[in-house]
């Protein structure tokens, strides 16, 4: 038992008592555990995500080739926690999530109308061809638009290292262990 609350530990970053409680709740069942703990992540955050985040740091990666390369703005409450090595790592987990994924923007209201309008000619195009019912199409453009917004959106994108969760799950799981709000500002990519 010590050792999954050990091993439980180092995935989340929870705290013993709490480690214990969520697998006494899953039935000692390790994913179930997680799932409970990233929830109340997710409620702590909720918490925190009033509170100002003015501290930060800049995560940058550059590629092995080069020729690729991001920056991006974390922004956290404390100098101490912009300090914290977890927090570094996370920024710089965030800064080759965009050399690889390459968003254009940080969340999908971001995307602008114009962009999204020029997508759904194509896929009017694509749906007439594949002889879909007027009645249905407007569903499937709902769909497309809600897809397309999130594939190109840094937030709703999943992360590169681990495709079972998005960038906002991976900050909501940050929020839950260092225990500070944390957003994400601007962030550019280049490229040669």
């Amino acid at each position: 038992m010590l050792e999954l609350i050990k091993k439980i530990r180092q995935q989340t970053g929870a705290g013993m008592v709490d480690i214990k409680k969520a697998l006494e709740e899953a039935g000692n069942d390790e994913k179930k555990a997680i799932e409970i703990l990233r929830k109340k992540g997710q409620s702590k955050a909720v918490k925190k995500a009033e509170r100002e985040a003015s501290e930060g740091v800049i995560g940058s990666y550059i590629h092995s080739n080069g020729k690729i390369g991001a920056m991006v703005k974390v922004y956290c409450e404390t100098d101490f926690v912009a300090r914290n090595e977890e927090f570094q790592k996370l920024a710089k987990d965030m800064a080759m999530h965009i050399s690889a994924m390459n968003p254009q923007v940080l969340d999908p209201k971001d995307v602008s109308d114009k962009l999204v309008d020029k997508e759904r000619e194509i896929w009017v195009e694509q749906l007439k061809n594949e002889g879909k019912p007027k009645e249905i199409m407007q569903k499937i453009m709902e769909g497309k638009e809600k897809k397309f917004r999130e594939e190109i959106s840094l937030m709703t994108q999943p992360f590169v290292k681990n495709p079972e969760m998005t960038i906002q799950d991976l900050v909501t799981e940050e929020i839950g262990k260092i225990g500070e709000n944390i957003k994400v500002g601007d962030f550019s990519r280049f490229e040669l």
